[in-house]
């Protein structure tokens, strides 16, 4: 019987929810959340390593993070478009892991991908709660949904102060051997703006949000819905 997670974050591609919260992540791990990623496809179109290197390269930074689940559904790379079909597989996962909290890319970003992603998640997020969507599977109400950033940044609604756990990020990011560090000698490598120094660049966007607040590291998200308060 699987288990209901806390936070469920949802990707296109394995290493979209390192890049933008993996800091958070591990910071709430190390706090006794449960978490986990859905990642849509296996990455299969990137331009160095394979289906089977970003499988093991996604376990081993799920290692690194402490998540409590890793799924991937196998969606096509390149081949994400709001359909019914991959509504259902998102909202399934959804059901299936019952998160208080999900987490989706932003919905504007360099990548089609990862706009597609969101588009996706925004619509099984609301599917998931009607009784009468896929009846045979118990309706499911996520409290909130945020959105994390990937390639572009854009104005954050909240920062979580991550600068204890960013050593953690840096760890789960470089587990992605193929994606972002140059090849050993010999090896089939192809130049990308990944692998041309995207890690300092992620590890500069995160300091400078954190500037804003005088915090060392910080990762930034966005919501539609108005945050609940009692008292400031």
């Amino acid at each position: 019987m699987t288990q209901q997670l806390d936070i469920l974050i949802f990707g296109a591609h394995p290493d979209d929810a390192e890049i933008g919260m993996g800091a958070t992540i591990y910071k709430h791990t190390n706090a006794g959340y449960r978490v986990g990623i859905c990642d849509l496809t296996y990455a299969e179109m990137s331009s160095n390593g394979n289906k089977e290197s970003r499988m093991q390269e996604a376990e081993a930074a799920a290692q690194i993070l402490g998540l409590a689940a890793r799924t991937n559904l196998g969606l096509p790379d390149r081949g994400l478009f709001v359909c019914q079909e991959q509504i259902e597989a998102i909202v399934l996962e959804i059901r299936k892991f019952k998160p208080r909290l999900v987490f989706a890319p932003y919905w504007e970003d360099r990548h089609p991908d990862h706009i597609l992603c969101s588009q996706l998640v925004q619509q099984a997020v609301f599917n998931a709660k009607l009784p009468k969507y896929l009846p045979e599977t118990p309706a499911t109400t996520v409290e909130q949904l945020y959105f994390y950033f990937i390639n572009d940044v854009h104005a954050t609604d909240l920062m979580v102060d991550v600068t204890e756990f960013y050593p953690h990020k840096l760890d789960a990011l470089r587990a992605y051997r193929t994606q972002f560090l140059a090849a050993p000698s010999g090896e089939e490598y192809i130049q990308t703006p990944i692998n041309q120094g995207f890690l300092q660049a992620i590890e500069a966007r995160d300091r400078l949000l954190g500037q804003k607040r005088q915090i060392s590291f910080a990762e930034g998200f966005v919501t539609k819905q108005p945050h609940v308060v009692n008292l400031f």
